[in-house]
């Protein structure tokens, strides 16, 4: 159904909040996940549980629900969280039409997210953020403090330094990639899609790095909600100094590091991280 113009009153943490959800929101659903198109744009995501506190959590490059949020989605207390996972703009489910990557995909990705919830009626909610999902989260914080209550990231980063630009030329190239990494991509997105989306993405982030390196740094001081960093020391994608930038221009954040992880701590350390972070969204 379309829908025009929906107004309501909804409660959260006794506050009374007007939901408007915006014309060109149109909603239809499919077994488990979910779908709804805005401005033109698909967007998949799954809605799971029944908690009083919702949590929206946001992929990295390329990712999708199920290859990036598993073990959250399935060992997160339901009775505490509502779960939203969603496939960003342009990847996995959330396609036609793919992915275009401008310079300013991370800020279109934010307005995305905050429609999504605008759609499903979520006033106000938490974000966990990974990567690229992080960034979004991050941009999407600043713009509008009044709907996150809180915010968990890792493997984030709010600038590209110069020895990153170098990198993602090496990075393009897909034939370099071990058959683990690459098989599940190929199966989302074929091979000649995969080559031309992960190139896009990369020549992205290039040409942010040519222009200012800004990322999202001028957004830091504008978040005002608590927020989590979270990283693992031998990430390979986020150099060192990055979660330390972030603690430092992110007003009464904190940080926490797992000395062994890598890029996808979530995954790799996932009781653990879970655990981290359900008693911060406790707090």
């Amino acid at each position: 159904m379309f829908v025009t113009r929906l107004t309501r009153t909804a409660f959260t943490a006794g506050k009374e909040h007007l939901i408007i959800v915006p014309k060109f929101i149109q909603k239809y659903s499919t077994n488990m996940e979910s779908k709804v198109v805005i401005k033109g744009q698909t967007i998949n995501y799954l809605k799971t549980g029944n908690g009083k506190h919702p949590l929206l959590c946001m992929p990295g490059a390329l990712g999708t629900i199920w290859s990036d949020f598993k073990p959250q989605i399935e060992s997160l207390d339901k009775e505490k969280y509502t779960i939203i996972a969603w496939d960003p703009p342009g990847y996995g489910a959330s396609r036609p039409p793919n992915k275009k990557f401008s310079t300013e995909f991370y800020e279109d990705d934010a307005d995305f997210a905050l429609n999504l919830m605008k759609s499903l009626e979520i006033p106000e909610f938490s974000i966990l953020g990974w990567s690229d999902g992080g960034i979004t989260g991050i941009i999407l914080a600043a713009k509008y403090p009044a709907v996150v209550r809180k915010l968990a990231i890792w493997g984030a980063n709010a600038y590209v330094l110069p020895e990153e630009l170098k990198s993602y030329e090496k990075l393009k190239d897909i034939s370099k990639w071990s058959d683990r990494m690459k098989a599940p991509l190929v199966a989302m997105y074929g091979e000649d899609g995969l080559k031309q989306m992960w190139s896009d993405w990369c020549d992205a982030l290039i040409a942010i790095g040519k222009r200012d390196a800004d990322i999202c740094k001028k957004m830091l001081p504008k978040i005002k909600c608590p927020t989590y960093i979270l990283h693992g020391d031998k990430d390979p994608m986020v150099a060192d100094e990055h979660p330390t930038y972030l603690l430092e221009n992110i007003k009464g954040s904190k940080l926490y590091r797992f000395p062994e992880g890598k890029h996808n701590i979530h995954l790799r350390y996932a009781k653990e991280f879970n655990e981290l972070v359900t008693k911060f969204l406790d707090e």
